[in-house]
């Protein structure tokens, strides 16, 4: 795995060389190219200028920033390079907080943090060792792709997992949705629906968190490429139903897929032996 970032965890008067590496596997995604209709060529983008329809080369374009309609102020890339942070190869962390802190709409993107050789090895274990034993998570800046970003480290397993965080501000108020009034709910469906979650509950290893449009996404280019016909899977439609009704099928369904398989009689593993004996002496 090639690491994507190289420096230093720090807090307090301890410093530990790490790297970053990418959590995500990009290459798991699937990616088109944009073609002519007609003959199949791959398109290619021209940057031409709004005003005259020129075509302009790369050299000559710069960044600018609208501050009023029509008028732009010109950022040169030195303009870029003097407001680099002192983070750039340094996660600072500034505090340990309880996860439970962290609202869910905070998280963007997650990395591994590894050491950075041998000698920052024993560091490194220690770090992990006391963030699982205290349950905090380390709350630090860092500069990844010339922005700074705040930064949740936390253990997992061996090593370090880190997220990128999102600005408090970035994330839209949940009080904005309309019709999020307080409904006064029945009891007698309450109770239900109780039920029904506790006989749905299991373990996340048990659930299959698979990408199924990437696999029908791939089976159909399969079946282009061999030209193969395609088969259309039409939508069923649902039928409205009275909640109550609902509720108790659906708890019904439940205990059914919970049942323990019925193991085999006495009589069922003898005839299972004598058909295995046959097969044996036919052989």
């Amino acid at each position: 795995m090639r690491a994507i970032w190289k420096g230093h965890i720090r807090f307090s008067l301890v410093t530990i060389p790490v790297r970053i590496y990418n959590a995500i596997d990009t290459a798991q995604t699937i990616r088109f190219n944009q073609l002519n209709k007609n003959t199949y060529n791959p398109i290619k983008y021209k940057k031409v200028d709004k005003d005259t329809g020129e075509e302009v080369k790369n050299e000559d374009i710069v960044k600018g920033y609208q501050y009023e309609p029509g008028q732009y102020v010109i950022v040169e890339a030195d303009d870029f390079e003097k407001v680099k942070l002192k983070s750039t190869r340094v996660i600072e962390i500034e505090g340990f907080v309880d996860a439970s802190e962290i609202h869910s709409t905070l998280f963007d993107t997650p990395y591994f943090a590894g050491p950075d050789g041998e000698v920052a090895a024993k560091a490194y274990g220690l770090l992990c060792q006391a963030l699982k034993e205290s349950g905090k998570m380390g709350i630090g800046r860092v500069v990844l792709r010339d922005r700074e970003s705040i930064m949740m480290m936390a253990p997992e397993k061996n090593g370090l997992l880190l997220y990128k965080l999102r600005y408090p501000e970035e994330v839209r108020k949940i009080d904005n949705i309309p019709d999020l009034e307080v409904i006064e709910t029945d009891d007698e469906q309450l109770k239900l629906a109780h039920t029904l979650i506790d006989s749905m509950t299991t373990s996340l290893d048990k659930i299959k968190l698979k990408d199924r449009y990437h696999g029908a996404l791939r089976e159909m280019i399969e079946q282009k490429i061999e030209g193969k016909e395609i088969v259309v899977y039409e939508e069923e439609e649902k039928p409205v139903v009275d909640i109550m009704m609902a509720l108790k099928e659906s708890i019904n369904q439940a205990k059914e897929q919970k049942k323990p398989m019925k193991k085999a009689t006495g009589k069922a593993k003898k005839e299972r032996k004598e058909k295995s004996i046959k097969k044996r002496k036919s052989a």
